[in-house]
């Protein structure tokens, strides 16, 4: 059996030599040698001798050995001859001698004999001939292709597209510039492939584009993107000669949801983008119902804003207009701003527009209830004046509207995405009350391997809004358990935490107890979560996950608007008074730094603020939605975004 086992070792060892003989060579670093400088004189990238020799990232050191591989044909040098005349040797001919000796004697050709001596194309040689033959410098040229060139960095371009581009995974595209950013600029230079223009993918716009992760084979693909391994093919003809590589860019039909992946890392700073100092002139129209406050006392005033939640809602989303504008004239940027109260009628924004001219309007931020909106969208539709809605959702989107919060549908897509892209082994259990049935049954459709539970029922079979733990405890499996809990109901909620946090088990091998990790998520984030009720210790525990349109303030980050807002209010900003400020924010640098909003889509697709980014996409026949969310978790009592 020894001999038998030491006979197969070498067998296979001889096996491997002869691969790595027919398809690498090996390199001794020299001292001062570089990965650039040995890849060139192998005609190979930096990032083929990367894959195979790994340690090599960490620095070259003298004496190392590389395995280098093969280059490919095309970047194989061409070597021509270049042959210069220097004179002439005079030589009579003997017997027996022919051309092809004589060629061969004196290092020519036969064709450059007969060149010089013309009788012979119609005379054989003969015994007696004179003749001269032609003495040349010999030089050989040895043409090259770089195995990389130079590439300038195009508008709306980020990693991903250069990627697909060229032909490449990112992993290659960072292994040629080691020193590239997250972000890529407009007019950076980086390393990119040396092909040529016709070999260049081009990226279209109908369709959308998919990042290959880790261990994903075709199958994997199918079940999440829906294609065959055919139709991935007929996509992407390199799939059939190279296979799946991870970080690999694949074009597949269009799909709404893949859209939030394909910029996420390339946001744009547009305050480096300022190139218009023309003043510009914006309108907010919001329902602050003045005509109700009760001006008698300071006291009668208070109460007015307290009980009208229209007032209420409007001066925090002013506060954080007035705090942008103060930020934008300090950068240096000219403002017009009129304010309107649209008193919560739909009759009052008709009069404003009527009364006034907004023909020369750049932007309208409001209003904010969805009728009112509506309203001024359609009459400024006539003057083709961009409006913008700070809250709204599910709007009409007329080619003039700019709807800034997300869908609620983009938020589910995101969590699902997340869910199905973790590439490890998971549990997946779906828990839910009756008002959330079909929530749970969407995601069973994409999760069809998933465990349902429901909330126990009363004697009247309503929901009682909980469950046991030996509902959830005989589901869960050792490892990672991915739980999704869809309720509205705030009793419910901390039920199903407090029980999963219970649940949770460190590994003890003396016990033989396998560990259970449990990730606590939801499509809908919503009060239920955010009650007293809930245990945030708990939620931190679960690593509750969850996709949002903006994530909590880092007041260490943005101490500038925090600062601000303080000198000015005397208060922390809320919510409302912080999307008030990234709204404004964003629209104004828009204008400055694109010919108009529209624009601007194109120029600066991703921007992000305080607590939200805007990354806006046009439906085919109609206005502008925002497609850009973020996830986040819970993570030692704070909450974090993830970042993908």
């Amino acid at each position: 059996m020894i001999k038998f086992f030491s006979t197969v070792c070498l067998i296979v060892l001889f096996s491997i030599h002869t691969v790595i003989a027919q398809n690498y060579k090996t390199h001794k670093v020299k001292q001062g040698e570089t990965i650039e400088s040995i890849s060139k004189e192998y005609y190979v990238t930096p990032f083929d001798i990367y894959v195979l020799n790994p340690d090599a990232k960490k620095g070259l050191k003298p004496n190392a050995i590389l395995i280098i591989p093969k280059a490919k044909e095309e970047l194989e040098p061409k070597i021509t001859i270049v042959k210069e005349l220097q004179g002439f040797k005079t030589h009579r001919t003997g017997k027996r001698e022919t051309l092809y000796s004589l060629a061969k004697e004196y290092h020519v050709l036969e064709e450059d004999i007969k060149k010089y001596n013309t009788f012979l194309y119609a005379n054989a040689l003969r015994k007696g001939d004179k003749l001269k033959i032609p003495v040349f410098k010999i030089t050989e040229v040895v043409e090259t292709k770089e195995p990389t060139k130079q590439y300038t960095v195009l508008p709306k371009e980020g990693k991903w597209r250069i990627a697909y581009k060229f032909g490449i995974t990112l992993s290659e595209l960072e292994a040629l510039n080691p020193n590239m950013g997250e972000v890529l600029q407009e007019g950076e230079m980086i390393n990119v492939p040396n092909i040529t223009k016709t070999e260049e993918n081009i990226v279209d716009e109908q369709y959308s584009y998919y990042k290959v992760l880790p261990k994903e084979g075709f199958f994997r693909l199918k079940i999440k993107l829906g294609l065959e391994q055919q139709q991935l093919e007929a996509l992407n003809s390199e799939l059939k000669e190279t296979g799946l590589k991870e970080g690999m860019i694949l074009k597949v039909p269009f799909n709404r949801s893949l859209q939030d992946v394909e910029e996420s890392s390339n946001v744009t700073n547009l305050v480096n983008k300022i190139r218009d100092y023309n003043t510009k002139h914006i309108a907010v129209m919001l329902p602050f119902r003045l005509n109700r406050v009760n001006y008698d006392s300071i006291s009668g005033t208070k109460e007015s804003i307290i009980k009208d939640p229209y007032l209420n809602a409007s001066l925090d989303v002013y506060s954080g207009i007035l705090v942008a504008i103060d930020s934008l004239k300090a950068l240096g940027i000219s403002l017009k701003v009129d304010v309107y109260d649209t008193k919560y009628q739909v009759s009052e924004v008709s009069k404003i527009i009527d009364a006034h001219d907004f023909e020369d309007v750049d932007a309208v931020i409001g209003p904010l209830t969805p009728a009112s909106f509506d309203k001024a969208a359609l009459e400024l539709r006539k003057s083709n004046t961009p409006i913008v809605s700070p809250i709204g959702e599910n709007l009409n989107l007329y080619d003039n509207v700019f709807q800034t919060r997300p869908s609620a549908d983009l938020l589910r897509r995101n969590i699902i995405n997340y869910v199905k892209n973790r590439s490890e082994q998971k549990n997946i259990i779906i828990i839910s009350d009756s008002k959330n049935e079909t929530v749970a049954n969407q995601l069973r459709q994409e999760f069809s391997y998933a465990k349902q539970v429901r909330s126990r029922k009363n004697k009247e079979g309503k929901d009682a809004n909980y469950l046991l733990i030996d509902d959830v405890a005989s589901i869960l499996k050792p490892g990672l358990n991915m739980v999704f809990l869809e309720t509205q109901h705030e009793g419910f909620a901390s039920n199903v935490s407090s029980i999963l946090n219970s649940l949770i088990q460190k590994e003890n091998m003396e016990q033989n107890r396998a560990k259970i990790d449990i990730i606590l998520l939801t499509t809908n984030v919503n009060s239920a979560f955010e009650s007293d009720e809930i245990s945030n210790e708990h939620l931190s525990n679960l690593q509750f996950t969850f996709a949002t349109i903006s994530k909590s303030m880092d007041s260490d980050h943005h101490n500038f608007f925090v600062k601000n807002y303080k000198e000015k209010y005397n208060i922390l900003p809320n919510k409302r008074a912080i999307r008030g400020f990234d709204v404004t924010m964003d629209v104004v640098l828009r204008l400055v730094s694109s010919n108009d909003l529209y624009g601007s889509v194109n120029e600066s697709p991703l921007t992000e603020y305080v607590e939200s980014k805007f990354d806006y996409k046009k439906e085919l026949f109609g206005g502008y939605y925002n497609n850009a969310v973020y996830l986040v978790k819970y993570n030692d009592l704070r909450i974090e975004e993830i970042k993908q």
